[in-house]
C-alpha cells in the first residue's frame, strides 16, 4: 500500500491503476476510521480493480467554533485499517498542498445545500463540493463510495458529478450502525457516558416516524412531530427534522412513495446527524 502526499504522484498513481486493473474505486474519508468506512472500502473492492482512500481533515467544511481543531485524528490506526483491507493507495495531502496560497475557487450547488443542514453549517458544503472536486481530479476514479448517514452530502455530489460532467458513478451505501441503531460517526467519540444513551433519541424518533407511516399516516407534519417527541424525552434540541424528497431534499407535505427523513440535534457539545428512507406502501 501507498502513502502518497502529492497531486502529482497521486495522479501519476491513479493514471496507472485505472489502466492496469480498472475499475478504480475511491473512499473519500476525513479519517479517524471506524467499520461504516470499513464498509464502504468493502463495497468499493467488491465493485472495483483497485481502492483508493483519501485521508483529509477538510478545513473549508468547518465553520468558526466547529470542531476542526479537535476533530478526532487516528492516522496510524487508519492505515492499518486500510492496509488489512487491501487499499491499494491512501492519499494524504497537507491542508497546504489542498489549498496554496492564493486559492480562491469554489464549488456550490444551490438549491440542494440551502435546507436541513444548511442553515445550520453555513458554508459547509461548499466547502464540501470543493474538496470532493479536488480529490475526484487528483484520484481519478471511475467510482467513488459515499454513506447514506450524511444523505444531503451524497446527494450533492451526486449532483456535482452530473452537472459537471466528471465522469464518476457515485455510489451511496448505506449507513452501519450500532447493535443498539446509532448510527456510526467519528464524531461519537466526544459522547460522554451519560450523553450516550441520550443519542439514542434520533433513530427513535426516525423508527418511531417509520412505524406510524407503516400504519397509515402520511402527513408529515405529524412524522416530524412524533420525531421531535422522542428527541425531548431525551432532552435533546433537534436543529431540525424533516422529510424530504430523495432526490431534490424539498421539504414534503405528505408521503407519497419514496421520501427521506433527516435529522440533526446537539447531545451535550457534540452534533450528531441521521436518516432513514420512507417508503409509503404498497
Amino acid at each position: 500500500m501507498r502513502l502518497i502526499q502529492t497531486l502529482s504522484e497521486m495522479q501519476e498513481a491513479a493514471d496507472a491503476l485505472r489502466r492496469e486493473r480498472p475499475p478504480l474505486g475511491l473512499v473519500p474519508t476525513m479519517g479517524a476510521l471506524h467499520e461504516g468506512h470499513r464498509s464502504l472500502i468493502r463495497r468499493a473492492a467488491d465493485e472495483c480493480g483497485e481502492v483508493v482512500v483519501s485521508l483529509f481533515v477538510n478545513p473549508a467544511q468547518f465553520g468558526p467554533g466547529e470542531d476542526y481543531g479537535r476533530y478526532p485524528r487516528t492516522f496510524e490506526a487508519d492505515m492499518a485499517l486500510c492496509e488489512g483491507e487491501g487499499v491499494a493507495a491512501i492519499y494524504h495531502p497537507s491542508a497546504e498542498a489542498m489549498y496554496p496560497p492564493g486559492f480562491s475557487s469554489r464549488v456550490e450547488v444551490p438549491p440542494l445545500a440551502e435546507g436541513l443542514c444548511g442553515p445550520h453549517r453555513p458554508g459547509h458544503f461548499r466547502g464540501v463540493a470543493t474538496v470532493v472536486l479536488k480529490l475526484f481530479a487528483a484520484c481519478r476514479p471511475h467510482r467513488a463510495y459515499f454513506g447514506e448517514k450524511d444523505y444531503q452530502q451524497l446527494v450533492i455530489v451526486r449532483r456535482l458529478a452530473r452537472d459537471l460532467d466528471l465522469g464518476v458513478e457515485v455510489v451511496g451505501c448505506p449507513t452501519v450502525r450500532e447493535p443498539d441503531g446509532l448510527a456510526l460517526s467519528s464524531r461519537n467519540a466526544y459522547l460522554t457516558a451519560e450523553e450516550r444513551p441520550r443519542a439514542l433519541s434520533l433513530i427513535r424518533g426516525l423508527r418511531r416516524a417509520e412505524a406510524m407511516l407503516a400504519s397509515g399516516e402520511r402527513e408529515t407534519v405529524y412524522l416530524v412531530a412524533a420525531a421531535r417527541e422522542e428527541m425531548a424525552r431525551a432532552g435533546v434540541q433537534p436543529d431540525y427534522a424533516e422529510v424530504v424528497h430523495p432526490g431534490t431534499l424539498a421539504p414534503l407535505d405528505e408521503v407519497e412513495g419514496e421520501a427521506r427523513m433527516a435529522v440533526a440535534a446537539r447531545v451535550g457539545g457534540t452534533r450528531l446527524i441521521d436518516n432513514i428512507p420512507l417508503r409509503a406502501g404498497p
